[in-house]
């Protein structure tokens, strides 16, 4: 990760220390103001829920605007609470959108002498040996580390995953000074437990920079699909500390998919990554926790390439037992069977949610299982943001009422993800086929 400061007359990210928590402090400072001004308002005889919505609004606002300037642990939560872009309307998440892109684009490489120090620890035995035709040239980049092209000692062409140093660490520090928006982020997110956002984030942080985790997830996943007609998973060839080497794999990038591919590509990748997402808890007994475009590739023979794993879960048991019936419940519309099976998972806060207003909150998130084929299209998506956005909104109240215990949090950004890339593919998928085929407990109905 860079430590070079924006330079005169540049509107960059405070990457210092100091900078960055000069920023951070000024949140719940600017948030206590609010909600004391709020709090005169409703004193003065302005309704409560439309005060309420107006402090959450501008909260919303400066969070956003402030996470997507900063770098490191910063912008991994704001990538987290991406997920939750569905609450919020586009005014406030579309800026705050297009700086998280800006900063991950503008990812300077590491200096080539870091390269080779990093690689000089990992191949103490002479690294050009193993890695002949190293470029040294980045073919992409991100916040914890970037990737090279290279020929394997075999012949055998690879990516070698190079990790910044001290990746890890800066990251967790970043954590830590964002303890004190737990708050601040509870009231842009109403509904979102902030502090259990921060430890699961930690923890899969620290899980994200061990490379041999992600050589051991990617191994499973390979394992899994080898042979596979549908998903191509490239094999770890070497994992050392700070460099992760596997086989390249060529293709198109579903980000080039999504800009110019045909209808018939746009289809295709869709219904792939729904296979991918659905089957792999029952496959390779983990779940994929990152369904970003720049994960995946569209090769040449169809099948759809997976490239990071540095986010998965184990699930050891395959999907959770009570996901089939939940959904298929919501399917239904069966509002009793949907509203016990929510509250047996802890979604659910006792006496707070009637079976009626849960099923009107997720009943238009379900239409794409309730039709042998479903086209996503980003209409779809801007009418559920703007249905939930409204903070007076039945939806957004009852949105409000719900808990997300730890262990759904992951699941949760998952499915949002997942459902954002299907709309800007304008993908059409036999969704619940799909679910039918790899959710336990979906196919037959509710309860």
């Amino acid at each position: 990760m860079s430590t070079a400061g924006p330079g005169p007359g540049d509107a960059g990210p405070p990457l210092s220390r100091l900078g960055r928590a000069a920023r951070l402090a000024a949140l719940p400072a600017a948030h206590a103001g609010r909600t004391a001004v709020g709090l005169g308002r409703r004193l003065g005889g302005r309704p409560a829920e439309l005060v309420a919505a107006q402090v959450q609004q501008r909260t919303a606002e400066q969070l956003f605007a402030t996470l997507g300037q900063l770098k490191g642990g910063a912008m991994k939560v704001g990538q987290a609470m991406s997920a939750m872009e569905a609450a919020l309307p586009e005014h406030l998440v579309g800026p705050y959108r297009e700086a998280l892109v800006r900063l991950q684009e503008a990812a300077p490489p590491m200096p080539a002498a870091m390269v080779h120090a990093q690689l000089d620890r990992a191949f103490p035995g002479g690294w050009q040996q193993a890695l002949a035709g190293f470029d040294e040239r980045p073919v992409a980049a991100a916040s914890v580390g970037q990737v090279h092209r290279a020929t394997w000692t075999d012949g055998t062409p690879v990516a070698v995953k190079i990790q910044y140093p001290g990746a890890g660490a800066a990251l967790v520090a970043d954590l830590a000074m964002l303890q004190p928006l737990t708050a601040v982020i509870s009231a842009a997110m109403p509904g979102l437990d902030a502090r259990q956002l921060l430890a699961e984030l930690r923890a899969r942080l620290v899980e994200e920079v061990d490379y041999a985790r992600e050589a051991a997830a990617q191994t499973a996943f390979a394992d899994a699909y080898r042979d596979d007609p549908d998903i191509a998973v490239p094999d770890v060839l070497a994992a050392e500390e700070g460099v992760l080497v596997t086989r390249w794999l060529d293709g198109t990038p579903l980000s080039q998919v999504i800009a110019t591919g045909t209808e018939d590509d746009r289809d295709r990748a869709g219904m792939l990554l729904v296979r991918l997402l659905l089957s792999a808890p029952e496959r390779a007994h983990r779940l994929h926790g990152d369904p970003h475009p720049g994960n995946f590739r569209l090769l040449p023979d169809g099948r759809l390439g997976v490239l990071d794993f540095g986010a998965t879960e184990a699930l050891p048991h395959g999907w959770p037992a009570a996901l089939g019936p939940l959904l298929a419940a919501g399917r239904d519309r069966d509002a009793e069977a949907l509203h016990r099976t929510a509250a047996s998972v802890g979604v659910l806060r006792p006496g707070t949610v009637t079976p009626g207003a849960l099923q009107a909150l997720l009943d238009p998130y379900l239409e794409p299982l309730r039709t042998p084929d479903h086209r996503f299209t980003r209409t779809w998506m801007q009418e559920q943001t703007r249905r939930a956005s409204d903070p007076l909104s039945a939806a957004a109240r009852t949105q409000r009422r719900l808990t997300i215990p730890p262990r759904h949090l992951l699941l949760q950004r998952v499915a949002a993800g997942l459902a954002g890339v299907l709309c800007s593919l304008g993908a059409t998928v036999a969704v619940d086929a799909e679910a039918r085929r790899w959710l336990p407990g979906y196919g037959s109905g509710g309860e």
